[in-house]
């Protein structure tokens, strides 16, 4: 199988790389639905993890959104596993047109990527919903409770929270680059999280490949299905 993707991967002109959670988790950032994911966890308060996650909640309960926030949200020492840095030299021999993720920790970046399609936004990216300034990721870390503004303004992190819709150029970006390319590689996700999830139906090329560990609903329609760990398997079809 791991030689199949090789072949298919030496093949492709236009590859693009769809990401998930999954994608992360071998640098220690743990994703949402699995059995030891985020969801399963709990908050400590009589809340969801979907619930403290959106935009009412944040709006509402401002101080214990960023408490969540910063325990399960943020890995700032995390590094790029075997996967992304295998996605990075992919793009630097230029077979690798672009990578869409909905994953929001910067790590593709980190190993190199430069086309990042950021469907969910980033931790590295935060605004003041006031005076519009920009800030990195230390001004989140290192407030304490809720992290202000010069100007007194509330800084919100630039991340696609439930009850928000996804930048309509990022979007717009994707769907581009998903109906151009001649290969997909689709990682570490369940494809179960719409709109992001639907998006591969803009694919039209000739080769999808799902890695991920569990079955997904379009595994019927791939050239090739691998539930194995994404960084040991894109590792070796990507020396």
């Amino acid at each position: 199988m791991a030689s199949e993707l090789a072949r298919i991967i030496q093949d492709g002109r236009r590859i693009v790389f769809f990401g998930g959670a999954g994608t992360s988790t071998e640098s220690g950032i743990p994703d949402f639905r699995s059995g030891g994911g985020l969801y399963r966890r709990g908050t400590g308060t009589r809340y969801r993890p979907e619930e403290v996650l959106s935009h009412s909640f944040f709006v509402r309960h401002t101080a214990e959104f960023f408490d969540y926030y910063r325990s399960h949200l943020l890995y700032p020492d995390a590094v790029p596993n075997p996967a992304h840095l295998a996605l990075a030299r992919l793009e630097q021999r230029g077979a690798l047109t672009a990578v869409v993720t909905q994953n929001i920790d910067g790590l593709h970046q980190a190993a190199g990527s430069r086309n990042v399609l950021e469907l969910h936004g980033s931790v590295h990216r935060n605004t003041c919903l006031r005076c519009g300034r920009g800030y990195g990721l230390d001004a989140i870390l290192t407030a304490d409770g809720v992290p202000t503004c010069a100007c007194g303004g509330v800084i919100k992190p630039d991340v696609v929270l439930y009850e928000e819709g996804l930048d309509p150029a990022v979007l717009d970006a994707a769907v581009d680059q998903l109906a151009r390319a001649d290969t997909l590689i689709v990682g570490g996700t369940s494809l179960s999280v719409y709109p992001a999830a639907g998006l591969i139906r803009s694919f039209a090329g000739d080769q999808l490949v799902l890695i991920n560990k569990e079955a997904t609903g379009y595994d019927g329609l791939a050239t090739l299905v691998l539930h194995e760990p994404i960084g040991r398997t894109l590792a070796a079809a990507v020396p």
